[in-house]
């Protein structure tokens, strides 16, 4: 059985390719219909964008406090 994806899984992706491949519905035999499969798949595709801007800002964030830093000296 799959592992099933978490956003800590985000620090793997570099590429949109790798976002399609990590992507995986440990129940995807188990849902009622093909729909509800599609929906949990786009929900953790859309947790793992979130978590990906989530990062991206922080380091944005990070990089802003350094070169202040070195400016003010």
């Amino acid at each position: 059985m799959a592992r099933r994806t978490r956003e800590a899984d985000a620090e793997l992706i570099e590429t949109v390719d790798d976002l399609e491949e990590l992507v995986q519905d440990k129940r995807q035999s188990w849902r009622a219909n093909s729909s509800k499969a599609r929906r949990r798949q786009r929900r953790y595709k859309n947790r793992l964008t979130n978590e990906l801007a989530r990062m991206y800002i922080g380091s944005i964030g990070e990089n802003d406090e350094t070169i202040v830093s070195t400016t003010n000296n």
